[in-house]
């Protein structure tokens, strides 16, 4: 077989994933030529997302970049194991664990290009405006030798500003050679938040979903239920062999409809008379073993928070997520 240069980094690929996984156990290969860095979500910690690298002929693109320096770091040691740079960033939406490694990875990759919606200026505006003023209160009423290390943390990156932010804006639906690869980045309106992108990747048949597909529950805290579930309907159009979800492990076309079942279901519930851990009980039969044994225990609290903030929150709590 003739062995072009695509096939060559392919097996170069191979030989690096082997021994990074070996050494780390955190990079699993999706399909060829890319490869998942898992987030994590520890209790009682914020979460990382899930990261995706995908080798392209001019380097490497990275699919979220997650919220806290190890994990970030774990794709800087990525590129240097395969000796290839960062050259573009995807991010899917503005939620920090998804954005958070921006400023790391600019500073070691300058140049790197960042594509994502505008909605990051809106929420530095509202809604991460709000979150820095809430944890500010919240290091000022910590108690004597509290560790309130992670809560400075946080309103380090919230201050990070431009360094989060994308120097190409994706306002709609188009198809884009990213670092000499073809990828079609999908815009959807107000559903996990006003701007979401989603990533088809035509060569692998694969989808990175973003937090549109989320475990153990979907994180609904700037979310429009109804629109999420249209965008699930989205994604169900195009046909992959394999979807990256924002938190959790890549799912088969099989599980992803079982997810989008259960979606539909749970607002169904919630648009019901049953309680909120009637609602949660279902969900957790519906997701069935998507859902991690370690997580199935928090599933309930998880719900009743969600129902509570959002889903039978007062109709004039939720508008500004539901509008253009």
């Amino acid at each position: 077989m003739h062995r072009t240069k695509a096939h060559v980094i392919v097996s170069l690929a191979a030989l690096a994933i082997a021994g990074f996984a070996a050494s780390s156990q955190a990079a699993m290969p999706v399909a060829p030529e890319l490869y998942l860095i898992p987030g994590a979500f520890p209790k009682d910690q914020q979460p990382d997302g899930n990261s995706l690298v995908v080798v392209a002929p001019q380097g490497l693109i990275v699919v979220d970049t997650g919220r806290h320096a190890a994990h970030t770091q774990q794709i800087v040691d990525f590129a240097t194991l395969m000796n290839r740079p960062v050259v573009a960033i995807i991010n899917t939406h503005w939620h920090l664990d998804h954005i958070g490694g921006n400023v790391m990875l600019r500073d070691k990759y300058p140049g790197v290009s960042i594509y994502a919606s505008g909605a990051l200026r809106d929420a530095q505006n509202g809604f991460l405006k709000d979150y820095r003023q809430q944890l500010l209160e919240a290091i000022s009423t910590a108690k004597p030798g509290q560790d309130v290390s992670a809560w400075r943390t946080e309103i380090g990156l919230i201050d990070a500003g431009g360094k989060l932010a994308p120097t190409q804006i994706i306002d709609k639906t188009a198809t884009l050679d990213v670092a000499g690869r073809k990828l079609t980045l999908h815009m959807e309106r107000n559903a996990v938040t006003a701007g979401d992108l989603w990533i088809e990747d035509a060569g692998s048949r694969v989808v990175a979903a973003g937090d549109l597909v989320t475990l153990p529950v979907p994180f609904l805290d700037t979310a429009c239920p109804k629109q999420w579930q249209a965008s699930l309907d989205h994604i169900a159009a195009v046909q992959f062999t394999t979807l990256v979800p924002g938190h959790g492990k890549p799912m088969s076309p099989a599980e992803f409809a079982a997810y989008r079942s259960a979606f539909a279901v749970l607002l169904t519930c919630a648009d019901s008379k049953q309680s909120s851990a009637a609602c949660a009980d279902q969900w957790l039969a519906d997701a069935g073993t998507l859902i991690e044994a370690d997580d199935r225990s928090r599933v309930g609290s998880m719900i009743d928070y969600y129902m509570q903030a959002a889903l039978r929150a007062p109709a004039q709590a939720r508008p500004k997520y539901c509008t253009a």
